[in-house]
């Protein structure tokens, strides 16, 4: 009987073990609720019989939430809502919005840099730190008390015109008050005789507070002063906050008269501390100001200190080589450091993928950069491109082979270079590799990780003994897509006219009509800043017959319907008599009936103006920094693509039954200052060759002879109808083939081309 109840009591609790985690749960939680609701009790009935000020919380019970007024330590990090009030007496004026959300807002740039220099290293020293460090800093500017300085290739460089330091201190101080004070949290002044490591001091203010008001740098103490004031060593730069330099300023002019003091540096610290009371410090907010005193004859590529090596500035530095040579080794040092952060946190990925659900094979190549693109369809299959150390067999004009030059042969020879580096590193001393030949190589552009390289190598490995054998290798490797940076643009706006220049032959006739409509409906009828200019181009024959037939004559006569239906408009037009209608020469009698500042848009009579492209014409292109050529969406012929069905136009057809035509620059956004200065450049080296005209485009024109960028882009807001367009065989032969290749390109696609066939055939064989 015990043997059976002790079966039956096993039974009863393998029945109730899943069950168990459950019971004790809930046992758990409804007995801490039950003391919870006592506690509570308890505090309540106690606050109940001690009226007055409130009572202590009963033990075990939490504190009530107190009401606290927000200090002065908390007031800056509190967010406030300022309530509007219009003042019903005062006429109501348009809010003027500022350009930028940031200065909307308030914000500020983090760090301004000013580089005290002189007459004599103005050339030297100066230039390299210009050379060393000046790229890595936001903004950097040079200051001197040289009347008439020849600035240097590259500098900004403010000359106050009085060469006594303390003159020049004071002058500084002024300038960057007024004309920097409002727009950066940090200032870092510096001698063009110290070297800074620029990322090590951008990194030190983004760990400062910008409340407080900061005076750092390397403290010294005054000759035969207070033995607690401190200022600091301008030879090794210091950091001044913004908060402190408006309290400054108004101190200046005192501190000149009343300060007597041989250094700037100290004349600078003695107003500090006598003015604001603060004294320099090397320690602030947990942060070091490292520095680092250069002794005579130092060889930098020897220093092994850690003092060196955590060192913000080193100094003096007397000469350009030793400013170098403190650049380069300097440079190493960070760059071993990356090196081997990399590789601790590439230990630590690989140490916590193994603790995933997918192991070790979760780790992906090489460590740290994301997987490659995995297309959900064929049409997402990113093709490689094949290349040789010669030749590249994917070509940007289609062409199935061209010689492999400028970026893509740098890059091809870097990354076999690297290749072969990495095999070293990697098998020596055993073996050592040296490339023979490069057998195959392809390449293709990740967007969500970079560029992927597959080299064939046919590589000789020698051994230590001397042995050598020739074997083939295939390696991978990556280019990952490094920081993203913002370029900055200059500030343009909607509010632009822009003016549309027309280009009209007999053969666009059938074709103006529509383009009227449509500018008179997306323009005038909606009030846009757009003009509009025609220009027409006689053929000779025409012109001169001009008196009895115009050939232009119901284009004409469509402008003055317009100009009366529009009391406020006026289209002007311009006539040309030409052979050759060379869009250059064209552009060239348009260009000097306008003022320089005008905004041209160059379109085309199949182009169907919208206001939606002409803002993107006027946000894309910018004065003397970027001009705009649009790529049109060319539709397909409706004969082939629905042959004889009915044509549907919706939103789901909008940009499906065509191509953007890559062939065509007829359209083009600039300006005409720009435009001006290009021509300038293209007639001094054409000199009288005017043939040569007829072999060019707008596009051309920009492209060889202006410094500008030329933003080449799909647009889909410039939609153009089917239109067999006429090629004009007395244009250049590059000219005419492009308009060829428009055309048939411009037919159907591939798959409407071969249905059209198959008809065909079809219909032939029965």
């Amino acid at each position: 009987p015990a043997v059976a109840a002790a079966m039956r009591l096993g039974t009863v609790l393998s029945a109730l073990r899943p069950a168990l985690p459950l019971l004790l749960g809930l046992s758990l939680g409804c007995s801490l609720s039950l003391l919870r609701a006592s506690w509570s009790h308890g505090a309540a009935e106690e606050r109940c019989l001690a009226p007055g000020p409130p009572a202590p919380p009963a033990r075990g019970a939490l504190p009530e939430a107190v009401e606290e007024r927000p200090g002065s330590d908390h007031e800056d990090f509190r967010p406030r809502i300022v309530p509007y009030y219009r003042d019903p007496n005062k006429a109501y004026k348009k809010v003027l919005r500022t350009r930028y959300i940031q200065t909307e807002l308030g914000f500020h740039e983090r760090l301004f840099v000013a580089v005290l220099t002189s007459k004599a290293t103005l050339n030297t020293l100066a230039v390299a730190v210009n050379k060393t460090v000046a790229h890595h800093f936001p903004r950097l500017l040079y200051f001197t008390g040289l009347r008439s300085a020849k600035v240097p290739h590259g500098m900004v460089l403010v000359a106050h015109g009085d060469e006594r330091p303390i003159w020049l201190m004071y002058e500084t101080m002024n300038y960057i008050h007024q004309h920097f004070g409002s727009d950066y949290d940090w200032f870092y002044i510096m001698q063009d005789d110290t070297y800074a490591q620029a990322e090590q001091v951008k990194a030190l203010v983004t760990h400062l507070s910008i409340n407080q008001d900061v005076y750092l740098g390397r403290a010294e103490e005054f000759i035969g002063g207070d033995e607690q004031a401190r200022y600091c060593h301008g030879g090794f730069g210091y950091l001044l906050s913004r908060s402190l330099l408006l309290k400054l300023h108004p101190h200046l002019d005192s501190c000149r008269n009343e300060i007597l003091s041989v250094r700037p540096d100290e004349w600078l610290g003695r107003c500090i501390i006598d003015f604001l009371g603060i004294t320099c410090v090397s320690q602030l907010q947990g942060q070091h100001y490292h520095t680092y005193e250069l002794a005579k004859n130092t060889e930098p590529e020897k220093e092994e200190e850690e003092e060196f090596q955590a060192a913000l500035a080193v100094h003096p530095v007397s000469d350009m080589t030793l400013m170098y040579r403190l650049h380069k080794q300097f440079s190493r040092i960070q760059l071993d450091r990356v090196y081997q952060e990399i590789q601790d946190l590439q230990m630590q990925i690989r140490n916590l993928t193994a603790l995933t659900p997918a192991g070790e094979a979760g780790v992906t190549w090489p460590v740290g950069i994301n997987a490659p693109f995995l297309p959900k369809s064929r049409f997402e299959v990113i093709s490689w491109d094949y290349f040789t150390e010669q030749h590249l067999f994917s070509c940007p004009d289609g062409s199935p082979k061209c010689e492999l030059s400028g970026a893509s042969k740098a890059d091809v020879s870097e990354i076999i270079e690297s290749a072969v580096e990495q095999l070293n590193r990697l098998y020596q001393p055993l073996l050592r590799f040296s490339k023979r030949q490069l057998l195959n190589g392809y390449r293709r552009f990740d967007p969500t990780r970079g560029m992927e390289y597959t080299l064939d190598l046919l590589l000789e490995a020698a051994t230590q003994k001397g042995h050598s054998h020739v074997l083939a290798k295939r390696v991978s490797l990556v280019r990952p897509l490094s920081k993203v940076e913002i370029i900055p643009m200059p500030y343009v706006t909607e509010a632009t006219r822009v003016q549309l220049v027309l280009p009209l032959t007999v053969q666009d006739l059938d074709f103006v009509a529509n383009f009227l409509d449509m500018f008179a409906v997306n323009t005038l009828d909606t009030h846009d800043n757009a003009l509009l200019t025609l220009l027409f181009i006689y053929h000779p024959y025409d012109a001169q017959r001009v008196g009895q037939v115009d050939v232009f004559a119901g284009v004409k006569a469509m402008v003055g319907e317009l100009e009366k239906r529009y009391a406020e408009v006026k289209i002007p037009w311009i006539s040309v008599k030409t052979e050759v209608p060379s869009q250059v020469k064209l552009m060239d009698i348009v260009s000097k009936k306008h003022p320089v500042d005008t905004l041209f848009f160059l379109a085309s009579v199949w182009t169907e103006i919208n206001m939606e492209f002409l803002n993107r014409c006027r946000m894309n292109t910018i004065s003397n920094w970027q001009v705009f050529f649009p790529v049109h969406f060319q539709e397909f012929n409706p004969a082939l693509v629905y042959r004889g069905e009915q044509t549907t136009s919706s939103n789901t057809d909008f940009l499906r039954d065509g191509h953007f035509d890559r062939h065509s620059f007829a359209e083009a956004c600039f300006y005409n200052s720009d435009y001006m200065t290009a021509r300038t450049k293209l007639a001094a080296d054409i000199l009288d060759r005017d043939e040569v005209l007829e072999s060019m485009e707008v596009f051309d024109v920009f492209l060889h002879y202006s410094g500008l960028h030329l933003f080449r882009a799909v647009e889909p807001g410039l939609v153009q109808k089917y239109t067999l367009r006429s090629c004009n065989p007395r244009l250049s032969e590059e000219l005419y083939h492009r308009c060829v290749l428009s055309n048939l390109e411009g037919l159907a696609s591939r798959s409407h081309l071969a249905m059209a066939l198959f008809e065909q055939e079809q219909a032939n064989s029965t």
